[in-house]
């Protein structure tokens, strides 16, 4: 029998881009766009080319390059084969039998590209858990664990990421996360702790159709942060404190203070990478954003805006209004609540 999943776009709410800085974070599941994978038995093992990802047919050698260009070289068969190649590793490493016949892998995604919403991991994502159904093993790989092997499906790849995405896509819903040193050291992962979607209040999201401008220079931040420069640690610092503030923030419902650490936690990145980094299209979506009175920032590295309107109906509006004209294009979010089974829930480590 074929195995359906899909996996969700994410919002990096708050701490991001500390995820990868031993820092804390606050993401949620976009149900807004999806991948979905679907796996079949088959006689032989095909990862089957998606015809629109993947094209290698064209009309002329203009639709190529305006391809490439806009879409760049890869689809999705590589993310795909990626993960059977790390997923059979760790089952071979924890000693968990494959015992099942070969199969077919397809996929299909409307998560727009270059709009910092995860779209290759959720690919990945929706692909691992096939695999775990059709092997029947979920219950022996642990759901702390099955972010790692997308991430390192990814790192199979060159794709150079943090843990926080791969998280939220395996969980599910608002999910608070501590990446701290000790933990990671100590469990091989962070602490994951499930937060009610309840707790959010109504947010929005910016991005560009045809993003031409997403931030192609090369960040030294990271280098700097391993090189013990001060700014970089104290701003990374606050940055993921900015999460642990907001988990606080949003338990309390407190919105307006809301506002504070979302702005706060755009204006350290910006500070820390610098405006060429960021680029001058992704800056200009947060500005608008701003120019309404609404608080906003990245959801990702780039390329989409989360945006809150504290002010309610008329300042949404507003916001609106700004968008069109800017060029932008504005969504009300929608949450994905939870994947997790109770029994997956009660075996959280939560400390």
């Amino acid at each position: 029998m074929a195995v359906e999943h899909k996996a969700y776009a994410r919002v990096g709410f708050l701490g991001n881009p500390s995820d990868v800085y031993l820092g804390r974070t606050m993401s949620f599941s976009l149900a807004n766009f999806w991948a979905s994978v679907q796996l079949r038995p088959s006689d032989q093992l095909l990862i089957q080319p998606n015809p629109t990802h993947d094209l290698v047919s064209f009309h002329s050698i203009h639709h190529l390059v305006h391809r490439l260009d806009t879409e760049g070289y890869y689809g999705g068969v590589r993310l795909l084969m990626a993960i059977c190649k790390v997923f059979y590793k760790h089952c071979q490493d924890k000693n968990i039998e494959l015992n099942k016949p070969n199969f077919t892998l397809s996929y299909d995604t409307n998560i727009p590209r270059q709009t910092g919403l995860s779209g290759s991991s959720a690919i990945v994502c929706a692909a691992l858990n096939c695999l775990l159904d059709f092997y029947n093993v979920r219950h022996l790989i642990k759901v702390e664990i099955r972010p790692n092997l997308i991430l390192n499906a990814e790192k199979e790849l060159g794709i150079v990421a943090g843990l926080q995405d791969r998280v939220v896509q395996v969980y599910g819903g608002l999910v608070y996360m501590d990446f701290s040193k000790e933990n990671m050291d100590k469990l091989g992962h962070g602490i994951y702790i499930p937060m009610d979607v309840n707790l959010l209040p109504p947010l929005f999201l910016i991005y560009a159709e045809n993003p031409s401008d997403s931030g192609k220079v090369h960040s030294t931040v990271r280098q700097r942060w391993l090189d013990g420069d001060e700014f970089i640690i104290s701003s990374m610092n606050e940055v993921a404190g900015l999460a642990e503030k907001g988990k606080t923030v949003l338990l309390e419902k407190n919105y307006k203070e809301l506002v504070n650490i979302m702005n706060r936690n755009f204006d350290l990145r910006r500070q820390m990478f610098g405006d060429k980094a960021l680029g001058a299209l992704n800056i200009k979506m947060v500005e608008v954003a701003r120019s309404v009175g609404a608080a906003a920032k990245f959801t990702g590295s780039g390329g989409a805006v989360v945006a809150f309107c504290p002010e309610g109906p008329t300042q949404v509006s507003l916001l609106e209004s700004a968008c069109k004209e800017a060029g932008f294009t504005l969504q009300k979010i929608s949450v994905v609540p939870s994947f997790l089974s109770e029994e997956e829930s009660k075996s959280l480590i939560t400390y």
